[in-house]
């Protein structure tokens, strides 16, 4: 039952992103949708651990965050009527910037998942982040204490790499680009 409610409250943090992004005239996408970037919406087993990882050893940018109350977490169906705080961390300062959105539920965690290999559990298995620079965003993650999996693998025989790391529940986040 408690995996149902994350996938609803997945659904809702996305729903109420493009909600935002529309009463905030952001716009510039045509067709069906105001934005053609998404937010995403992670449980976490303890948000501060999760918001240094994402912040000091990727790059996001914290902003403003939100309250959810319990009446409203459970009329909606995304918790079992538990209050949550969502922090807000940015990738870059673009009005349509991805934002991810961290949550943790003291009094009701969740169950983590099999999340050895991206096939191990259904649902989304992994985050990419597209880097300018894949040398320095390995040395930010080691600074931060974050050891990549292995070395940057090369995609091809171009310039680009791809670097799995692991946030501190284990999830897998790639980051792709160059190395300079």
């Amino acid at each position: 039952m408690k995996k149902y409610n994350l996938i609803i409250l997945v659904v809702f943090c996305l729903v109420a992103s493009a909600l935002l992004a529309g009463a905030a005239g952001t716009g510039g996408a045509k067709g069906d949708f105001t934005r053609t970037t998404i937010d995403l919406g992670i449980v976490v087993s303890n948000v501060e651990k999760a918001a240094q990882f994402y912040k000091n050893a990727i790059g996001f940018t914290e902003v403003s965050g939100f309250n959810v109350p319990k009446e409203m977490g459970g009329d909606a169906g995304l918790s079992d009527y538990q209050a949550f705080q969502v922090r807000v961390l940015v990738l870059g300062d673009e009005p349509n910037a991805t934002k991810i959105k961290i949550m943790e539920f003291p009094e009701a965690p969740g169950k983590k998942t099999d999340n050895r290999f991206i096939h191990s559990s259904l649902g989304f298995s992994y985050l990419t982040i597209f880097v300018s620079d894949t040398t320095a965003s390995v040395e930010r993650a080691k600074k931060a204490g974050v050891v990549p999996v292995k070395e940057p693998y090369q995609l091809g025989t171009g310039n680009s790499y791809l670097t799995l790391l692991r946030d501190p529940d284990g999830n897998i986040i790639e980051l792709v680009g160059p190395r300079k």
